[in-house]
């Protein structure tokens, strides 16, 4: 056991915590590529929803899984400290709430005028 800086104890680092971080490093390599995958399926979905108009509220829907697919990208960029910003915490998972609402806002209107 060795001492931390601000003294407390902890334990060398051994294999365990190598193994942490690898399979932690593939899960987020996963991760980024299923995000990248969502947002193209995402934008090939928006061709579409703009030749029914009973589906016009899911394109906001669809907007909102392109921004929660850059959310995902921003966020494994954080987690191998590539990029880091307040965009990543803020502004997005804001845009993201916004468009759900507004989504699922006009589907109740869509369904109360039928």
């Amino acid at each position: 056991m060795y001492s931390h800086p601000k003294g407390f104890y902890i334990g060398k680092p051994g294999i365990e915590d190598s193994m942490v971080q690898y399979l932690e490093g593939i899960l987020k390599v996963g991760n980024l590529v299923l995000a990248v995958v969502a947002g193209f399926i995402a934008l090939s979905l928006i061709k579409a929803t703009k030749k029914r108009n009973e589906l016009k509220p899911w394109i906001f829907l669809i907007w909102a899984l392109v921004f929660f697919a850059v959310q995902m990208i921003l966020g494994a960029l954080r987690a191998f400290q590539i990029f880091e910003s307040a965009f990543l915490t803020h502004v997005n998972p804001a845009i993201i709430l916004i468009l759900l609402i507004v989504a699922l806002i006009l589907q109740i209107q869509q369904g109360v005028s039928k």
